[in-house]
């Protein structure tokens, strides 16, 4: 028979649970939303230069497959002298737009790749609230999580970077980061080699879709080497 304690207590634990939930829930909602004025006020449309040009080779790759769009040489960028664009792309935002539109057809929800692109960094702006809070959670504490969640969730810089349309690399690149770092300290706090392999690859994962992730190769092996020099390792 479970006592009257022990049955508050694993009630104030669902509550929190549940309460939890619902405030990632509406962070996640509150970033997407935020971010679809563009389009509600306007179209569905790609804008600005560089989103064009990743919505090209998306639309490329998907067309035409992986290999194809590695060695695809674009005539119409950089013109007159044109870009090999396999070596010059970061080519995982163009991979996660390919696999979430293969995912819908084959789940039989037929949208253009374009709906796709669009909606990418809205999407992904909600995931970087719940990756911030988990790293927050390991770095202070549950409640400070919520709290960078929906900071973050409305962030005026990162809402700059990825509303619904601005089909750019920081737009998946900025969930990458921060989950890469939830990884990095739950693998050095637990010693787990799942959790490490999970670090590296969402490492592997960041690298692909963003340039900025020189800034992760500089923290981290600093990190390690300080955690060597005060004997933690």
């Amino acid at each position: 028979m479970t006592s009257p304690r022990v049955g508050a207590a694993s009630s104030r634990l669902g509550a929190s649970t549940l309460l939890t939930i619902v405030i990632l829930a509406l962070a996640w909602f509150v970033g997407f939303a935020s971010r679809l004025f563009a389009i509600v006020r306007f179209e569905s449309i790609i804008h600005e230069f560089d989103p064009w040009f990743n919505y090209r080779a998306t639309h490329h790759m998907v067309q035409h497959g992986f290999y194809k769009f590695l060695n695809w040489f674009d005539e119409r960028a950089w013109y007159p002298l044109g870009r090999i664009v396999g070596g010059t792309v970061y080519p995982g935002l163009m991979v996660t737009s390919g696999l979430i539109h293969w995912i819908l057809d084959s789940l039989n929800f037929h949208v253009h790749i374009r709906e796709v692109c669009v909606f990418l960094a809205p999407t992904f702006s909600g995931l970087t609230a719940i990756a911030t809070y988990f790293l927050t959670k390991e770095l202070w504490s549950p409640g400070a999580g919520l709290f960078a969640a929906c900071f973050i969730a409305i962030s005026p810089g990162y809402t700059s970077r990825s509303v619904a349309g601005s089909y750019d690399n920081e737009g998946i690149a900025i969930f990458a980061l921060q989950f890469t770092y939830f990884l990095w300290v739950k693998s050095l706090k637990t010693g787990s080699i799942m959790w490490a392999s999970l670090c590296a690859l969402s490492y592997f994962y960041m690298v692909s879709a963003w340039g900025g992730y020189v800034f992760i190769i500089n923290l981290i092996p600093l990190h390690a080497l300080a955690l060597i020099v005060m004997g933690k390792n």
